[in-house]
């Protein structure tokens, strides 16, 4: 998968956004507000940051060794950074995209829950 593969699958999800509030080389993706994966543009090979469910991120950080790491400059716990053009099947990719979204959705107040229900 590509970074604008990875961008066109973040940008459809409802309620998303994308932004640089980093400076222009890290483009950040929100549902409501709230990050849930983050793009560096200028690593070879491209790398994104996404949020996981920590007992998964161990298991996968072991099965995908190298490919996908704890979260650089994010929380080592809740995000694993991702190589994005090696091996690791965008099936999967784009399941780990889901997750993360999925996590941060479930994390918002009732009020934004409903708002995003409503997009």
């Amino acid at each position: 998968m590509n970074i604008e593969q990875f961008r066109e699958y973040c940008i459809a999800k409802k309620g998303v956004t994308e932004s640089f509030p980093f400076g222009e080389d890290v483009l950040v993706f929100k549902v409501m507000g709230k990050m849930f994966a983050l793009a560096g543009l200028e690593n070879h090979p491209a790398t994104v940051n996404l949020k996981c469910d920590p007992k998964r991120a161990i298991e996968l950080r072991e099965e995908y060794d190298g490919l996908i790491r704890p979260g650089w400059h994010m929380s080592k716990v809740h995000w694993n950074t991702v190589e994005l053009e090696r091996n690791i099947p965008n099936g999967l990719i784009l399941e780990l995209i889901d997750h993360s979204y999925h996590l941060v959705v479930n994390s918002l107040t009732k009020k934004l829950q409903a708002e995003l229900l409503s997009l």
